[in-house]
């Protein structure tokens, strides 16, 4: 008997605990199209000017801004594209070829944007995202990464310090490394655990200061899974994994970039964008999501 009553009196505290669990609340979903034709293959995404505008960049060297539109609620309506152009290497030449896979994308509070490319295995910085690139410190094991499964996101932490995840590595262990550049200098202390068959595709920093790991799986006849897991940044490494959205196969296209960010009401805000890798049966989608604790 005491120990139904303890039960009882622990329910109210149960249930107030699991409806303290952050979750994502989907509020847009719809697809972006452009008329350029090399408008696509969209990989990194940052949402900027407290929701109005974005910058993406893609596969083959293109950068995007574009004019947000939303309704009353604050929730995102469409996107019109502003410019587009091509990325430029450090000589102020335009990226060709195997240099020119742009996937992961952040800006810092300074508003220069990091560029990770996983061709040519390399971050560059931009202070003008139509002008010439500065270089970044290079870390040694980026050469050592798979062509098209290399640096796949890149994030800013709070402080500034640059962070940056591949998609794979050729030792497959239960950890994947976060490469963490500090005082100019790469290491990789940073892990976090592998998401079984999940492979990791973008990070971004959140208003939270957690670090929000998008990570994408493929199945022929089944299309693209999603997930998206959260970690907190402290003196003990990434810790408290937290789950915030796991999707079935076919559900969603090919989401490869994160933009997490906090909206002028003070709510925490997900954006996606996928990356259509310029096939026919895919599109350029915007995903968007409240998160709610």
């Amino acid at each position: 008997m005491k120990a139904l009553l303890f039960l009882f009196l622990l329910a109210p505290s149960l249930a107030a605990a699991a409806l303290a669990e952050p979750r994502l609340v989907e509020t847009a979903r719809f697809i972006w199209s452009e008329k350029p034709s090399n408008f696509g293959g969209l990989s990194g995404i940052e949402i900027l000017d407290e929701g109005t505008k974005l910058l993406a960049i893609g596969d083959r060297g293109i950068w995007v801004t574009a004019d947000i539109k939303r309704d009353r609620k604050g929730n995102l309506v469409s996107a019109d594209g502003t410019a587009m152009g091509a990325l430029h290497r450090i000589n102020g030449r335009e990226t060709r070829g195997h240099d020119s896979d742009a996937e992961g994308l952040a800006i810092d509070d300074q508003g220069r944007a990091y560029v990770s490319f996983e061709g040519n295995h390399r971050i560059r910085r931009y202070d003008d995202i139509n002008g010439p690139a500065k270089a970044v410190p290079h870390y040694s094991e980026f050469d050592t990464l798979f062509n098209n499964f290399s640096l796949e996101a890149v994030a800013v932490g709070p402080d500034g310090t640059l962070y940056a995840l591949p998609e794979r590595t050729r030792v497959v262990s239960g950890t994947v490394p976060v490469y963490r550049l500090r005082n100019g200098v790469w290491d990789k202390e940073l892990r976090i655990p592998r998401g079984g068959s999940f492979l990791e595709v973008d990070a971004d920093f959140g208003p939270d200061g957690r670090l929000y790991v998008l990570e994408r799986r493929f199945k022929w006849l089944g299309g693209f899974a999603t997930r998206l897991r959260s970690f907190a940044l402290g003196p003990d490494g990434l810790t408290d994994e937290t789950r915030l959205l796991s999707t079935r196969f076919g559900e969603m296209d090919n989401m490869e970039g994160i933009s997490v960010w906090r909206d002028p009401k003070g709510r925490t805000r997900v954006t996606l964008i996928s990356d259509d890798n310029f096939f026919a049966l895919q599109r350029t989608y915007l995903v968007e999501y409240i998160l709610e604790n």
